[in-house]
């Protein structure tokens, strides 16, 4: 028994390393092409893109159900992006409330005659819409059947016109400049045909928001949303970046992604049967890409280029991060193959691996440790100096790193007003691993059993939607409506 407790206490104090030394590796390098980044393009001047002949078009999808409380402002703000070549497709996923009626009123919409070409299965087109009036010529809305937001996305791919296309939740604030920014690495020369890039998302509860677009950014009220801001930012900032630098990136977020929609489509578009279409769209499109022994890049563009609103109650949380696991297990488990396989280069040898362990794995061998820790305690075997010294380490690590992430962000972009704000999420980052991690892993357990017992649900996620300054001098949230299938 003393042998097989000392290999256990081995085995978690090497993973506790291995994890730690591979955070800080893909923080080192974070900061650096974050650097990189900055200073190759603090003179590029992106409205020579506005005016090239050769700027492909881009077809904007945006998926909607029951978006009735913030639809309007936010086609509105997609209408208004700088772009010289670009449509945006709505598709109405057999909402049930007012969506549909609203958006018809709103920009004078009439049922058209519209040729679709079906290269990806999705359910039944009920109407095809377009403007009366020329200034939203660039507009077109779908009706249509519910079928999840894979089978919504594939529509809008079986209808858009450009060779490019941009997948984005329909109650998000995206920043008017991401097309150009998201764009210019498929304008760039590379050896590597450029097939996604994938911007990043940023919190936008309690920030102000002015004719659809982020005006004032503010650190959340809500205690669950400013725990968020600390995740994503160190998820997108410290995370994300080093593995596009490393070419093994699995994931763009589903709210800001643009693709090569001939890849997508060959690939097989996104799989209406997943709840995480938009991780796994990009590792089939990569494994597609590496069995055609064809070179390519994932690229990450670390400027914040959209805002979304994150949960602020356990309830919509927990459905949420139970999405997640499902979505990521999902796509582990469907791409199986690729794991430590040579054939798939970096992704296989490096981003796989790294997903598989500290994704996903990371969380069942955590409660794992701790149902061995109450055994110990029971029996009266704990190592109590040992256990302190790494509870201390894992504690002042993951603090360190929040903070780490938090101060190079503000120092690399400078968003937040005032000192003030800053001391809260700094404040937040020391509560972070004793409270909100413990949230996350609960709800990460249950993600597996979902797994398990084959729930394919989305559950319903509860949005405020955001208040126009122009409309509300408060600049609060108004009440929940449902926004997934």
């Amino acid at each position: 028994m003393y042998v097989f407790e000392q290999i256990l206490i081995y085995l978690i104090l090497a993973f506790t390393v291995i994890l730690c030394t591979t955070y800080v590796l893909l923080g080192l390098i974070s900061a650096y092409q974050l650097s990189f980044y900055k200073r190759t393009n603090k003179n590029v001047d992106y409205n020579t893109i506005l005016s090239s002949p050769h700027a492909p078009g881009i077809s904007i999808l945006a998926p909607a159900y029951n978006e009735s409380a913030t639809i309007i402002d936010n086609i509105k703000a997609l209408l208004s992006i700088h772009y010289n070549k670009f449509e945006v497709i709505v598709i109405n996923d057999g909402s049930k409330d007012d969506s549909l009626e609203k958006v018809i009123k709103e920009f004078q919409l009439e049922k058209v005659e519209f040729a679709v070409n079906h290269r990806l299965k999705c359910k039944e087109i009920k109407g095809i819409y377009k403007s009366k009036d020329k200034a939203y010529k660039f507009l077109t809305v779908v009706d249509k059947e519910n079928g999840g937001k894979a089978d919504a996305l594939n529509t809008g791919l079986n209808i858009s016109e450009y060779g490019l296309f941009i997948a984005i939740d329909v109650d998000s604030v995206i920043d008017p400049n991401a097309l150009l920014k998201m764009v210019k690495p498929f304008m760039d020369t590379h050896k590597e045909r450029v097939i996604a890039t994938g911007g990043t998302i940023r919190i936008a509860n309690s920030c102000k928001i002015e004719n659809g677009h982020i005006v004032e950014i503010n650190v959340p009220k809500n205690i669950l949303a400013r725990f968020q801001v600390v995740e994503y930012t160190r998820s997108f900032l410290m995370g994300r970046i080093a593995w596009s630098k490393l070419n093994g990136l699995l994931l763009i977020s589903g709210a800001l992604g643009l693709f090569d929609k001939d890849i997508a489509i060959e690939a097989g578009g996104y799989d209406s049967n997943l709840v995480g279409e938009d991780m796994e769209l990009v590792v089939r499109m990569r494994r597609y890409m590496y069995e055609r022994k064809e070179k390519h890049l994932v690229e990450y563009i670390p400027d914040p280029l959209c805002w979304t609103e994150v949960p602020t109650n356990l309830n919509t949380l927990e459905r949420q991060r139970n999405r997640w696991t499902r979505g990521t297990m999902e796509s582990l488990f469907s791409h199986k193959r690729l794991f430590l396989n040579p054939r798939y280069g970096s992704l296989g040898m490096m981003g796989y691996p790294y997903w598989f362990f500290f994704e996903w794995l990371a969380p069942i061998l955590e409660v794992v440790g701790y149902i061995y820790f109450a055994y110990l305690a029971f029996i009266g075997a704990i190592n109590w100096p040992f256990f302190l010294l790494l509870f201390a380490f894992a504690y002042t690590f993951g603090v360190s790193f929040s903070i780490y992430s938090l101060m190079y962000e503000e120092y690399s972009y400078h968003k937040y007003r005032n000192l003030g704000q800053i001391l809260k999420l700094i404040l937040i980052a020391f509560f972070e691993p004793i409270t909100f991690h413990y949230i996350q892993l609960v709800y990460a357990i249950r993600g597996n059993f979902s797994y398990l017992v084959g729930n394919k649900s989305w559950g319903n996620m509860e949005h405020h939607g955001f208040k126009d300054v122009n409309k509300n001098k408060n600049n609060e949230v108004n009440t929940a409506a449902p926004v997934a299938n």
